[in-house]
């Protein structure tokens, strides 16, 4: 057995435990507030969560994958392929480490961010400086202030329009019978955006903004006619309680969570699998080419370590999220579902780079400060803050000490 097949089986056990980390960690963004708002126990959300975070990633993840995650560093300055393959794998264990160490904590980072930090910490020490992409890396630090406090500000205004002309009117039956259906088929078109531009199925049908609004149109609209006429029919008495409001909202925001969630399979697979991906070509070609074929065992590698994070360390984030911030109701957790989704898809497609994870803990304080600064539990934020600003840094310095370690004992 050569050295590049030893690299190779030993990045599958490596990618499996990115996966798992990538599991347990973000499963926060899929399905945190439904839980905190009580619309499903942790129970039914890991099990849906694991199922649609599987489904996600070996059905609709992408079998093309770019082996260098976020382009961070320039590959063509390293002359030797095995140095390559030997970073790749240091990155890899090094943002599992991390991701591991933050979920253990109960506290939520990205995994995007940590392997972008482990590949950055490897560049560094092979090529230097000049390897870096700085301007990829100062785009990853401008997102942590465009995510949260973008998904904050657009979370607080649903939030706020949905209080202002449905819970504080008084025939707030009568206004959601009204305004629900409008929720309802925005979300639609909100999930079939993010379907055709986030996922890399969608992706694959190469619709244009104007095509692909032509067809959210098209679907929303018979959404939003067969949602008034159901309410009409289920919500005969308009006298029923405030509770009634809150269920419609319940509905829809277990509807979004499922979405979240087969749609974090399908992208955050990547960052899992992307430097297997890339052992793996230079292991069979001895070189490193910018993309590759992502061979059906390894998403499902992928899938399965999603899934069994989701399942033994998942309800630890998710209870952070969904609780310890700030109270959520359903139309609460509507709101955050919302904003953190149009935030991800909008700041996307501007070319914008974005933490799911941010936007979902971004979209959980502006619900919370809606009802006031008293309403969110800024002790909680802190630490979160402090281990989002902890992420590239220490993923870096874990990538150079273990890299380091391996080149002296490859070489």
């Amino acid at each position: 057995m050569t050295i590049y097949d030893t690299f190779f089986f030993l990045s599958l056990g490596a990618g499996l435990l990115m996966a798992f980390n990538l599991g347990a960690n973000d499963v926060a963004n899929s399905m945190a507030s439904a839980v905190g708002a009580r619309a499903i126990t942790v129970k039914q959300a890991v099990y849906i969560a694991g199922i649609l975070n599987f489904v996600g990633a070996v059905f609709m993840g992408s079998h093309v994958t770019a082996t260098v995650s976020k382009g961070i560093i320039n590959t063509a300055s390293i002359n030797d392929p095995k140095l390559i393959m030997i970073g790749m794998f240091a990155s890899l264990l090094a943002a599992g480490v991390w991701v591991l160490a933050a979920t253990l904590t109960a506290l939520p980072v990205s995994s995007t961010h940590s392997i972008v930090g482990s590949i950055m910490g490897f560049g560094l020490v092979t090529g230097g400086p000049d390897v870096v992409n700085w301007l990829t890396m100062g785009g990853i630090v401008l997102s942590w202030i465009i995510s949260p406090f973008f998904a904050a500000a657009l979370s607080f205004l649903i939030f706020t329009h949905i209080r202002r002309h449905i819970l504080y009117k008084k025939h707030f039956i009568r206004q959601s019978i009204r305004w629900a259906p409008v929720w309802m088929a925005l979300t639609v078109a909100l999930v079939l955006f993010s379907f055709l531009f986030k996922t890399p199925v969608g992706k694959q049908l190469h619709l244009s903004w104007p095509q692909a609004g032509l067809l959210a149109l098209l679907l929303s609209l018979p959404v939003w006619l067969a949602m008034r006429f159901l309410m009409r029919r289920m919500i005969k008495d308009v006298e029923v309680g405030a509770e009634a409001v809150e269920d419609i909202f319940r509905k829809m925001q277990i509807g979004t969570s499922c979405y979240v969630a087969l749609s974090q399979g399908a992208n955050d697979v990547a960052n899992a699998i992307g430097p297997v991906a890339a052992i793996y070509v230079i292991a069979r070609e001895k070189v490193l080419l910018a993309q590759a074929p992502t061979p059906m065992p390894i998403l499902i590698l992928g899938g399965v370590g999603i899934a069994l994070g989701i399942t033994v360390f998942g309800h630890k984030v998710m209870t952070t999220v969904g609780q310890r911030i700030t109270t959520l109701t359903n139309t609460r957790g509507f709101s955050v579902d919302f904003g953190a989704a149009s935030t991800v898809l909008l700041a996307s497609n501007l070319g914008l780079p974005v933490s799911t994870t941010h936007a979902a803990v971004g979209g959980v304080v502006g619900v919370g400060l809606a009802r006031g600064f008293s309403a969110v539990d800024f002790r909680v934020l802190g630490k979160i803050v402090v281990y989002w600003l902890l992420t590239v840094p220490i993923a870096a310095l874990t990538s150079i000490v273990i890299f380091t370690v391996l080149k002296w004992t490859c070489y």
